[in-house]
């Protein structure tokens, strides 16, 4: 009978061969029986014993540079690398990859069996008999011979133990020297930090690129819904791929029976490679596991009912520390009832908690002391069924959980579920409102997902969350799941199931769909009136939003209407000092103010705040929301700086009793920066954005709505204080985040939009800026209306910037047409109604009309004088407007008499160095020297000069007006040369900061070829 030779080595060997037969180191006489055989020839050879080398590994290039890199770095000999990971995810394929790229680099290279001690001990047996280092018989210890010669050896050797059980268990027969390295698989995360390397699974792209071709398939789409699918783990992708080249089954075939069928698809098809399949390469971890430590298994089963991503198991077990598993189960019946998820009927009731009893059971078998809890993880780390524990959180593959749950009978499994469920709905916040709990939502959020039925009470509070926090498109797709599934559940009329239409219709409106909004709270609320009465406070409650959404659609005289209705319901149903009926009282005043009426907002303010600080105590957040909002209304009417005044003072109270990062506390200080900016210091607004922006990046994320708002207002800013093209340039950055997070359509991203336009325009581009107001217009009158204040202002705009162009006619017309839709949207006194009024008049005179500007603005004057009050800023807007159309009429001494006299009212009311009082005084100059007297003119212009350097900055565009008025009326007093040089000076920095084709850049060049020439 024939027998296996083995033959390797440089040194000399030997062949062994027959029952009987013994054998000495070659060079010898060897003796077979009684027959004397001649030496043999030493033969070159080099000991190799490797599995074949993988036919395709993609993504491990880094990964493979790495071992060569710890192994040739490695400080010690013979380095050594242990490559840990779950079950399948290609340890071996990996070194044997390593193996064999760098196969020229060693001498010896050997795979050696070593999950088990006996075959692994038989292994090096059979090297040291190769390596001419054991007799046949022979007492000495086959693994100290091989240490013994890889130490001696001077040329490098590579030792592969594949599927160590462990550290443990492999530190005998791991070589302590010689000139060589070690690499090692095992399922055991157990090694030292400077020897293990963990494994992942592979990246989405090469794991795509992975099941392409082995499925033989192009549909990369698929592939990579396969990959997400299967989490990425090489055994499941290459199972999947045979099994697909096997059947001709397509990728999405084979994605639909996945979700259908995972547990028996995941038992076909054969992986190069590896001789188990997903289904089975876990079972002896299982089994060890199970029969080790019944508090691991337990504990795996429950993280199986989780997401796959990192899970906080620290967190979700602390309950059972000082709680029984019926204390838990009993707080989570009284949340259920609390929330009114349980059925009215008792039969019904014991139905469905039936299968909640039976967690009971299960949360029993888990571990419940810290040290129980490591005990448990450590069983399962050692078995790479679980990823690396990182600060109280651990990772589980999606195919471990899968397979987990999968070996579990159906009942078996919902108890599991069950039991997840209840121990997450434990560690919940109650105030998914307040920012102290987001961190933990935010947090849990992936396994609330995945664990909590749509009906539970955590699903709830998680939606609360996801809207306080800013994300209104999951609150809204969560309160559809949740309404769809109480519906089904409870009725279409249950009481819950109307809670959870009226959160849905919110976060519709605060995704920007106000009109949608506005329709479904309509639609409940004659459900509510049937199911719970007309003056139930939840149809009070809903009659508010309704009202709410109404004006926010911008029918706010509709709003005010009705919150004024509801407001004598509540005083009589809940009594006039409840704070739902001072919440009422709160947006009558807003609805009130919205409408046109500042000043009556701003008294409605002042009169509820003192009640507010009665009834609900001074320091109260709905007491403090009045203060914020009585300081708006205040600003609104006119009074910038008793608005700042008052944001200020408010500030220190919301950061005292609130937090200095809470969201109202964080608002103060935007309305505080606003104010300040609106009061003249555009510098100090930009800077207080600027560092706000920093701390709401920080609490609520980049992408938060309130964090873009502010980006929204440093742009603003930033234009504001006279560097348009920046600003420009931020809203065009702003834009596409807005269209992101928000939508194309939400009321903030065409707000976006308009401002990208409006500073467009600023920086000199007048025919974008029109063009923009152009396609924007269409959009708003389809999202918002025709008629909604937004959309008006867009008109107004689109007029403006037809008439920067050059087409004051159409401009005027433009704004003749807006005029009627206004006094028709919002009444002929409207604040907005009086401000077409003003560019109507403008843009009359800019045609050619200077006595019919002139006379419309006088009209307006009395009218602004009236509604808005003498010194209110429009009012002396448009003061200013009537004495520069009184000029361009030809009276230059009546222009000049009026800018004198408001003069004295702004500096008076703003401060003489408010940037509108430098601008009065600038048209006085001029008109001083449009009356004949050119050096008075000068010297005016001499004088504000350094003023608008102090306050607007030395590049500012109205500090360079200036210094263009000043070269001009020093040319007209006599002086060309001085008038040429300040133009020459001049032009390079309007070159530089508007740009060489701005139309101030090109009236400076004109005006310097003008003196040049008078110079001569």
């Amino acid at each position: 009978m024939e027998r296996s030779i083995a033959v390797g080595g440089d040194n000399p060997g030997v062949a062994m061969t027959g029952d009987g037969a013994t054998a000495v180191n070659v060079g010898h006489v060897d003796v077979v029986g009684d027959v004397r055989l001649p030496p043999r020839p030493t033969v070159p050879t080099r000991p190799v014993q490797l599995l074949p080398r993988p036919p395709r590994l993609v993504g491990r290039d880094e990964t493979i540079a790495e071992l060569r890199a710890r192994l040739t770095g490695s400080r010690v000999q013979p380095g050594v690398v242990a490559v840990h990971g779950l079950g399948g995810v290609g340890k071996t394929s990996l070194v044997l990859e390593y193996a064999h790229r760098h196969l020229r680099d060693y001498q010896l290279v050997w795979q050696l069996p070593a999950a088990d001690p006996a075959v692994l001990s038989a292994a090096f047996a059979r090297l040291a008999a190769l390596l001419g280092l054991r007799d046949t018989v022979d007492a000495a210890d086959p693994v100290d011979q091989v240490h013994a010669a890889l130490a001696a050896r001077t040329d490098a050797w590579l030792l592969i133990f594949d599927n160590a059980p462990g550290a443990d268990a492999l530190r005998p027969f791991l070589p302590p020297a010689g000139p060589g390295h070690v690499l090692v698989t095992s399922r055991s995360g157990s090694w030292p930090p400077e020897q293990g390397l963990e494994l992942p699974v592979l990246e989405p792209e090469p794991a795509a690129e992975l099941v392409l071709a082995r499925s033989g398939q192009a549909d990369a789409e698929a592939a990579a819904a396969v990959v997400a699918e299967l989490g990425a783990l090489p055994l499941a992708l290459e199972q999947a791929g045979a099994f697909m080249a096997e059947t001709g089954l397509a990728l999405g075939a084979y994605l639909d029976l996945l979700h259908d069928h995972r547990a028996g698809l995941l038992a076909q098809g054969q992986a190069w490679g590896y001789e188990e399949q997903i289904t089975t390469t876990w079972q002896l971890a299982f089994r060890n596991v199970a029969g080790t430590s019944r508090e691991a298994i337990a504990l795996l089963r429950v993280l199986a009912c989780y997401s796959h991503e990192a899970i906080p198991y620290h967190l979700l077990l602390s309950p059972l520390e000082t709680r029984t598993a019926r204390e838990l189960f009993a707080e989570d019946v009284r949340r259920q009832r609390a929330y009114g998820r349980l059925p009215e009927s008792r039969v019904r009731r014991a139905r469905e908690l039936r299968p909640w009893l039976s967690a009971v059971a299960v949360l029993q078998e888990l571990p419940r002391d810290p040290i129980a809890v490591n005990a448990a993880v450590g069983a399962l780390r050692g078995h790479s069924l679980i990823g690396q524990p990182m600060e109280g959180t651990v990772a589980v593959h999606r195919l471990v959980q899968a397979v987990t749950l999968d070996q579990l009978a159906a009942h078996e499994q919902e108890r599991w579920r069950n039991a997840a469920a209840v121990l997450l709905e434990s560690v919940l916040p109650d105030d998914p409102d307040r920012v102290r709990s987001w961190p933990r939502y935010a947090l849990l959020l992936p396994h609330i997902l995945a664990a909590l039925s749509p009906i539970s009470p955590g699903i709830d509070k998680t939606a609360h969350y996801l809207g306080a926090s800013g994300d209104y498109r999951t609150a809204k797709s969560l309160c559809q799941e949740i309404c769809d599934a109480l519906t089904a559940k409870l009725g279409a009329e249950h009481p819950s199931t109307l809670t959870a239409r009226h959160e849905l219709a919110r976060w519709t409106g605060e995704l920007g769909d106000a009109a949608a909004a506005r329709d479904m709270f309509a639609e409940l609320l004659p459900v509510r009136e049937r199911v719970q009465g007309v003056e139930h406070p939840a149809t009070l409650t809903l009659r508010h939003e309704l009202a709410r959404w109404t004006g926010e659609l911008g029918d706010a005289r509709a709003a005010r209407d009705q919150y004024a209705e509801l407001l004598p319901v509540s005083e009589r149903v809940q009594g006039p000092e409840h704070p739902n009926t001072l919440t009422l009282r709160h947006e009558l005043a807003r609805w009130t103010g919205e409408l046109g009426d500042a000043a009556a907002a701003r008294d409605m303010y002042a009169e509820l705040v003192p009640i507010r600080e009665r009834v609900q105590g001074p320091d109260h957040p709905d007491t403090l929301a009045a203060r914020a909002n009585l300081a708006q209304w205040t600003g609104q009417a006119g009074d910038a700086e008793a608005a700042r005044d008052q944001y200020a003072a408010l500030l220190p109270i919301r950061e005292r009793v609130q937090g200095a990062e809470h969201p109202a506390t964080l608002i103060n200080r935007h309305e505080l920066a606003r104010w300040t900016g609106e009061l003249g210091d555009a510098r100090a607004a930009r800077e207080q954005y600027a560092d706000l922006l920093v701390v709401r990046e920080r609490v609520s994320g980049p992408d938060h709505p309130d964090t873009l708002t502010i980006r929204h207002e440093l742009a603003r800013w930033t234009g504001e204080l006279g560097d348009a093209a920046a600003a420009r340039d931020m809203y065009a950055a702003l834009l596409p985040i807005r269209e992101r997070v928000q939508g194309r359509d939400h009321p903030d991203t065409l707000m976006a939009r308009a401002n990208l336009a409006q500073w467009t325009g600023q920086a000199g581009d007048p025919a974008a800026a029109r063009d923009h107001y152009a396609a924007l217009l269409p959009i708003r009158e389809r999202v918002l209306g025709p008629q909604h204040p937004a959309t008006l202002i867009t008109r107004h705009e689109l007029a403006r910037w037809t008439g920067e162009l050059g087409d004051a006619v159409s401009a005027r017309d433009q704004y003749a047409e807006l005029l009627i839709r206004r006094e028709h949207a919002s009444g002929a006194e409207h604040p907005d109604t009086l401000t077409t009024r003003h560019n109507l008049a403008y843009w009359t005179g800019q045609a050619g009309d200077a006595a019919a500007a002139r006379d419309q603005c006088a009209d307006l004057l009395g009218i602004r004088r009236r509604v808005l009050g003498a010194e209110h800023p429009d009012t002396l807007i448009t003061w200013h407007n009537l004495a520069y159309w009184t000029g361009q009429a030809g009276d230059a001494a009546a222009a000049r008499e009026q800018y004198a006299g408001l003069l004295a009212v702004r500096q008076r009311v703003l401060g003489p160095d408010h940037p509108d009082t430098l601008t009065i005084r600038h048209e006085l100059a001029r008109w001083i020297g449009e009356l004949g007297d050119a050096a008075q003119a000068r010297d005016a212009y001499t004088a504000l000069l350094p003023l608008r350097e102090r306050v607007s900055g030395p590049e500012h565009p109205d500090t360079l007006t200036a210094r263009a008025n000043l070269a001009y009326w020093t040319g007209q007093a006599g002086d060309p040369a001085a008038a040429r040089d300040q133009y020459a000076a001049l032009l390079p920095v309007r070159e530089r900061v508007l740009g060489p084709d701005h139309p101030a850049t090109r009236t400076t060049r004109e005006q310097l070829a003008y003196w040049s020439e008078r110079v001569r």
